[in-house]
Parts: structure tokens; sequence; C-alpha cells
């Protein structure tokens, strides 16, 4: 029996890079904010990109700590919604052509998020990984951290959990 070949990789990258701009494109808020998220297989890195307005206090200056909040939770949401999505574009289930912000997936509801100021955030780019510990059918966990110049060196990290949305099918 002769197998199927495999796509290009270059497909699957395209894919996969097209399935995460929709997502990201979904959030007006995420824009607004400069966020952007880079891709590596599945894994997500969200950077905040600096801007003068995100400065809370300009004495120091400090990123705001709305800003700070704000960063995190979208990294949260967007890394626990790309994890469903993922699996979905993986095994088929999803047609990547269909991914506007029409047909996007439903994203996770926040129940409550905390977030430790471990020090003041300073002028300067920002970035944020996201690790889902529980993602059940109901309920999901996520821990986020952000850091600057030294990754071994967060500014502020969270826990968050989350209601995710009723998957039809």
């Amino acid at each position: 029996m002769a197998r199927s070949r495999p796509e290009p990789v270059q497909v699957v990258k395209q894919r996969r890079d097209a399935a995460l701009k929709a997502l990201v494109d979904g959030v007006p808020y995420i824009g607004f904010l400069g966020v952007r998220f880079e891709r590596l297989g599945d894994e997500l890195t969200a950077i905040m990109s600096f801007d003068e307005k995100l400065i809370g206090n300009p004495r120091l200056p400090a990123l705001h700590g709305g800003v700070t909040a704000a960063f995190l939770e979208i990294t949260s949401i967007i890394g626990l919604s790309w994890s469903m999505l993922w699996e979905d574009l993986e095994s088929g289930a999803v047609d990547p052509e269909r991914l506007t912000a029409g047909h996007l997936p439903r994203l996770p509801k926040t129940i409550d998020f905390t977030v430790d100021y471990l020090r003041s955030g300073l002028p300067r780019d920002a970035y944020a990984r996201a690790q889902v510990n529980r993602s059940g059918r109901r309920y999901a966990s996520v821990h986020v951290e952000g850091w600057q110049d030294n990754r071994t060196r967060p500014f502020a990290q969270a826990t968050g959990h989350f209601l995710m949305p009723r998957r039809d099918g």
C-alpha cells in the first residue's frame, strides 16, 4: 500500500503562521498594545514593542501596571487558544483557509488572573511565554512570565484560570 507524500515543510509553516495571525488579529487590543507573537513549532513568545504610550510613571520611567497585566493576560489567552487550535490544525479538524475574524474559535474567558509585579518594567521591549498547567473541557490553568533583557529575571509573572469555550463537534 502506497503512503501519501507529506506536505512540504513550507506549506505546513505557512498554514500554522496564517492560523496564528488570524487568532491574534481577532483581538484588536493586541494590536493597540503593539504585541506580536513569534512561533517556533508549537511554542509562542509574545513580544510587546516599547512605545511611549505604555509608560505609567514618567519619572522612573516604568511601564504602566495595567499594561503589564494586559500583556501577561493576552499572552495567557493566546497561548491557551493556540494550544487548542494547534491540536485541531494538526489533526485536520480545522481548515486554516476558513480562519478569519468571523470564523475563529471562541477564546477562553478569564475567571481570575493574579499578577506578581517583581520589579519595574523598563522602557524597552518586553517578552512573555505562557505555560498551560492544566487544560480540560471546562477549565484551564495557565502560568505566564514576562521579562525584558534576561529571561531568568522576570519583571512580572501571573497565574490565570480560564473558562474554556464549548468545542462543537
